[in-house]
């Protein structure tokens, strides 16, 4: 029997359109105005991909909001401009303005933001501490009232001493699912990534390597009911740590983004039955 303090899931797809979802996950013919509407009556979570190319305009924020029940989330990525183009210098205008435009959602659909960095060379920063150097200015400015988590690419930058400063500012360490990332059990067996009162999943898998298969997400082509299943494990016991977990699921995963979701909550209630 779960305790009474374990806390709540969320689990949604990285973004609510792609090419191939139209007649395998939403109905066949469908207008695209109407999607999101659609979406949130089968998830209560989505992690918005358009963001992290430009912050939208305030009536577009609007129109998800409206779009959505009580009780909706979404994540935003944040613009690249902020974490790619810049790297954290010389971007408080363009933060403020994305974080002034996020709240349009209101405080109670606004969910976690994500600093996604890309893997950096040795060009950019010779080492994880250079990087840290960057980061810690920004973290001590982050506004409050807000969550936040951070994904790197470079796995050799996954240490306590990284997780640490998270921790220091409440700022989720992005747990994912990618091609040369470690996995989740490897992970775990080195440090403890949680770094807040939430975690932040994000299954990512090979996008080389599928979109030589496919570029049609309508399907499921990989099968990872094998590494879900350790997901499940993952995420079960860490809300029943009290801590709170979003995940979600990107096309380039399995093939069908809604399909590796349903996979996962089947695998989840079992779990929990079991328990």
């Amino acid at each position: 029997m779960a305790p009474e303090t374990e806390s709540e899931i969320r689990v949604g797809t990285s973004a609510f359109t792609a090419a191939g979802w139209e007649g395998t996950f939403y109905p066949a013919g469908m207008q695209p105005r109407d999607f999101l509407t659609y979406y949130a009556t089968k998830f209560n979570t989505v992690e918005v991909d358009s963001t992290f190319y430009r912050t939208p305009a305030r009536s577009t924020i609007t129109g998800w909001a409206n779009k959505t029940p009580p009780g909706f989330v979404f994540a935003l990525k944040i613009p690249q401009v902020i974490t790619h183009e810049k790297c954290l210098e010389d971007c408080d205008e363009e933060f403020k303005t994305f974080i002034d435009t996020a709240e349009g959602l209101g405080k109670e659909k606004l969910g976690p933001m994500l600093l996604q960095f890309p893997y950096f060379n040795r060009a950019k920063f010779k080492t994880g501490a250079e990087f840290l150097a960057r980061l810690r200015p920004f973290l001590k400015k982050l506004p409050k009232g807000h969550q936040f988590a951070l994904e790197i690419r470079n796995k050799n930058w996954l240490d306590e001493k990284f997780t640490e400063i998270l921790r220091e500012h409440n700022v989720a360490l992005a747990v994912i699912d990618q091609a040369w990332m470690p996995g989740i059990t490897e992970l775990t067996s080195r440090l403890d990534p949680i770094t807040s009162n939430f975690t932040y999943v994000r299954w990512l898998g090979d996008r080389k390597g599928i979109e030589e298969q496919t570029k049609v997400w309508s399907k499921t082509i990989v099968d990872r009911r094998a590494a879900l299943s350790r997901w499940v494990d993952y995420c079960y016991q860490t809300t029943r740590r009290g801590i709170k977990v979003y995940a979600y699921a990107n096309n380039h995963y399995a093939g069908h983004a809604p399909a590796t979701v349903a996979l996962f909550l089947e695998l989840w209630e079992k779990q929990k039955k079991s328990s």
